[in-house]
C-alpha cells in the first residue's frame, strides 16, 4: 500500500466532500471537481478527513490507492487554490493574442494559429508570455502541452514556446571553417 495514503487528507474550511462509493465530488470557492474511484478501492470522509484504503491485496489494487489518494489531494488543491502554468514564446515576429474565446498564435507559419479556449480555462497574455490556470491539475497540464507542441524549442536558437525555466539544451551550429587553400 502506498505510504501517502497511509496519511488521511485533512478537508479544509470551505471546501464540501462526499463520496457514494464510486465518485468523489469536492466542492470549493474554485468550483467543483469529481474523481472516479475504481472498483476495490475504498474512500471514507469522517468529518474533515478522508481515508483512502483497500481491503483486497491485489497488486493493482496496492497501486491504485496511492492513486486515488493524489487524485483526491489535487481535487482538494484545485478548488481551494486552483493551478497554473506559464509559458514564454521566444523569437522573431513569434506572438499571442486572445480573440474571444480563442488563442491566436503567430508563429511564422502562413497563417496564425487558432487555439479554442477549453471550458474551465482562463489563459493571459501579456507580451511573451501565456499564462494558463484552472481548477483541474490535469487539464491546465493538457492545455499547456498542447500550446506548446504548436511550436516546440528549437535546438540551435531556442526559438520556439517552451515552459517557463525550462532548460532547453542547445546545439552547437555549423562551425565557419577558413580554407587555406
Amino acid at each position: 500500500m502506498s505510504r501517502l495514503a497511509k496519511k488521511p487528507l485533512i478537508i479544509p474550511s470551505g471546501v464540501t466532500v462526499s463520496s457514494d462509493g464510486s465518485v468523489l465530488s469536492v466542492k470549493g470557492p474554485k468550483g467543483e471537481l469529481t474523481v472516479n474511484i475504481p472498483y476495490g478501492i475504498n474512500v471514507a470522509v469522517n468529518g474533515n478527513e478522508i481515508s483512502v484504503s483497500t481491503e483486497k491485496t491485489a497488486k493493482q489494487n496496492r497501486a491504485n490507492v496511492g492513486t486515488v489518494w493524489s487524485l483526491a489531494r489535487n481535487s482538494i488543491l484545485g478548488v481551494t487554490e486552483g493551478y497554473g502554468k506559464v509559458l514564454e514564446i521566444e523569437g522573431v515576429g513569434y506572438k499571442a493574442a486572445l480573440e474571444g474565446q480563442a488563442l491566436v498564435i503567430s508563429l511564422g507559419y502562413v497563417h496564425p494559429v487558432r487555439f479554442p479556449i477549453p471550458q474551465g480555462i482562463t489563459i493571459t497574455v501579456e507580451k511573451n508570455a501565456i499564462s494558463i490556470s484552472g481548477n483541474n491539475k490535469e487539464q491546465v497540464g493538457q492545455v499547456a502541452a498542447e500550446i506548446r507542441k504548436l511550436k516546440k524549442p528549437e535546438p540551435y536558437k531556442g526559438k520556439g514556446i517552451h515552459y517557463r525555466g525550462e532548460v532547453i539544451r542547445r546545439k552547437a551550429g555549423k562551425k565557419a571553417t577558413t580554407s587555406g587553400g
